[in-house]
């Protein structure tokens, strides 16, 4: 089965600046780069996603 992935409503006010996101039926999260769609894939199993969000939630990956 093809992934389906999606990506953010908020990519519409970010030009050329977005990532795709996909969920596998083993709830392997899968990312890539909307420009770049047959390029590199990341993979995060469920608790590493969860970890990355709550990071990005909490602000600790906002520039200095």
């Amino acid at each position: 089965m093809a992934l389906q992935f999606r990506k953010s409503t908020f990519s519409q006010y970010v030009w050329n600046r977005c990532v795709e996101v996909a969920v596998d039926e083993e709830k392997v999260v899968h990312v890539r780069d909307s420009k770049e769609c047959n390029g590199p894939v990341l993979r995060f199993t469920g608790p590493e996603w969860d970890a990355f969000i709550k990071g990005v939630k909490n602000g600790e990956f906002e520039a200095p």
